[in-house]
């Protein structure tokens, strides 16, 4: 096999969907960082949505799959833990993405200081962060849990529709 282009090993890895939510993909999370060639080994560089996520095992065996299912014979994943994932990593399309499957997307910014300001004012219950219902746009929502169905999720209500609806947590 004749070594396939950037642009074709990115839209390989767009196509590996994230084991957690599946509608989006390790690309679109942000969480593949980069890849290189050394020698005839593709090298790709993962990066965690955070260092104990327990989906991080079955992301790995995705992405070496799915990237040999296309001729790829030689593959080996980094692990990138600096610098450590944040939301802000998360694609536009991948945002879209989350939202018409009915997951809150993380809000744009509030993960650009570390996340500390915003993670401060959630745990005293003081955040002023306006999480919107993906599925009828209203700001008007309460958070039911900081816990979700996956650790990297909160549950929310909808004042409005009155829909329950999981908020992809900042990091």
């Amino acid at each position: 096999m004749s070594v396939p282009s950037d642009t074709q090993i990115w839209e390989w890895l767009a196509e590996v969907p994230d084991p957690e939510i599946p509608v989006v993909s390790v690309v679109d999370l942000g969480i593949v960082r980069d890849f290189r060639w050394d020698d005839e080994t593709l090298v790709v560089a993962v990066t965690p949505t955070y260092s104990g996520c327990p989906a991080t095992a079955v992301i790995d065996l995705a992405i070496e799959s799915h990237l040999r299912d296309r001729g790829v014979g030689d593959v080996r994943l980094e692990r990138r833990l600096s610098p450590p994932w944040t939301t802000d990593w998360v694609t536009q399309e991948g945002r879209d993405k989350l939202r018409a499957y009915g997951i809150a997307p993380p809000v744009d910014g509030t993960a650009s200081d570390g996340g500390m300001a915003a993670r401060a004012a959630r745990l005293s219950g003081q955040s002023n962060l306006v999480i919107e219902c993906p599925r009828c746009g209203s700001g008007n929502t309460e958070r039911i849990s900081q816990f979700g169905s996956t650790p990297c999720k909160a549950s929310y209500r909808c004042k409005d529709c009155l829909e329950p609806f999981d908020y992809f947590k900042c990091h």
